[in-house]
Formats: structure tokens, sequence, C-alpha cells
């Protein structure tokens, strides 16, 4: 399997991200590790209206409530392409 490079990572869904759901309890776990959303693959920030930052979660496709990413992770984290590959994988 060929990993995509983070910049051609485009979300699947047609609808706007602000009306992405939240992702919830189902979703999230509570961890007190390093391995929470903020370090995660799949997370990103994005300028919602009023240029408010919105969380994301790329690989669920919802939104992340304030927060919850400094203490909430899912089944699916992984750790960041950046970590695993070094600093500007490309030019290699």
């Amino acid at each position: 399997m060929v990993p995509v490079p983070l910049s051609r990572l485009q979300p699947s869904r047609t609808e706007e991200i602000e009306s992405w759901p939240y992702l919830d309890e189902g979703v999230l776990l509570k961890t007190r590790s390093r391995k929470v959303c903020m370090t995660c693959h799949w997370m990103r920030h994005h300028a919602g209206v009023n240029c408010i930052p919105l969380l994301t979660c790329q690989l669920h496709q919802g939104l992340i409530a304030h927060g919850e990413h400094l203490t909430s992770r899912c089944q699916g984290w992984t750790d960041d392409m950046v970590r695993q590959r070094g600093w500007a994988p490309e030019v290699a």
C-alpha cells in the first residue's frame, strides 16, 4: 500500500465541513497518553465561520469538540507521518 501525501487527502463527504457531526463517546475514548487526537495523522484544523477554528478527524469525517483533542483518541489513532518518516520525506 502506497501512503497518500497529506496535501492530497480530501474529505469524501460532499457537504461543508461545518455540517459534519461532532464525534461522541461512541468514537472517542478518554486517554492519558500521548496518543490523543492532537498527535494523530488524521486530525486537521480548518478555519470556520468568522475564522473560528474547527478541529476535524479526516478518518471519521467528523468534528472534534475543543479540548477533546487533548484528552481523547479513537481506535484508528495513527502516528503522524512526519514522526514516522521524518521531516519532508518527499525531498529524500
